[in-house]
C-alpha cells in the first residue's frame, strides 16, 4: 500500500475532525500528487468524507457545537443541492471543474486571510 495514502488520509481525517475541510485536503492530494482525475479524486472523497464527518458529528454533537435548528434547514437544501450538482456535473467537463475548484479554495484562503475579524473561538 502508498504510505502517502496513508499520510493524506489521516491528514485529511484530522482537518475534518477540526471543521477544516478535510475534504479539500484529499482532494488536492489526489488530484495534484497521485494522478487521479478530478471527477475520480472527488468520489474517492465523497466516500472518505462519509465515515469522517460522521465521527466529527459525535464529537461537535457531544460538545454542544451544533446548532441544530439551522441544520434542520440546510441539510434538506444540501440534499437538493447535491441532487442538483450531480445533474449538472454531466454537462461540465472536468477541465472547467478543476477551474472551478481551483477558484472556491483561491477564493476561500483569500477571503480568510484579508478577513477583519478572525473567526471566534469557543472555550
Amino acid at each position: 500500500m502508498n504510505i502517502a495514502i496513508i499520510i493524506w488520509g489521516f491528514l485529511a481525517g484530522i482537518a475534518a475532525g477540526m471543521g477544516l475541510g478535510g475534504g479539500t485536503v484529499l482532494l488536492i492530494y489526489l488530484s495534484l500528487f497521485a494522478g487521479v482525475t478530478q471527477l475520480t479524486a472527488q468520489g474517492i472523497n465523497l466516500l472518505v468524507f462519509v465515515p469522517t464527518a460522521a465521527v466529527a458529528v459525535i464529537i461537535y454533537a457531544v460538545r454542544h457545537k451544533i446548532a441544530w435548528k439551522k441544520v434542520l434547514i440546510m441539510a434538506p437544501l444540501g440534499v437538493l443541492g447535491s441532487l442538483l450538482g450531480g445533474y449538472l456535473l454531466r454537462f461540465i467537463p472536468s477541465e472547467f471543474l478543476s477551474k472551478i475548484l481551483g477558484g472556491v479554495l483561491i477564493f476561500m484562503g483569500l477571503s480568510r486571510l484579508f478577513a477583519r475579524k478572525p473567526c471566534k473561538r469557543d472555550k
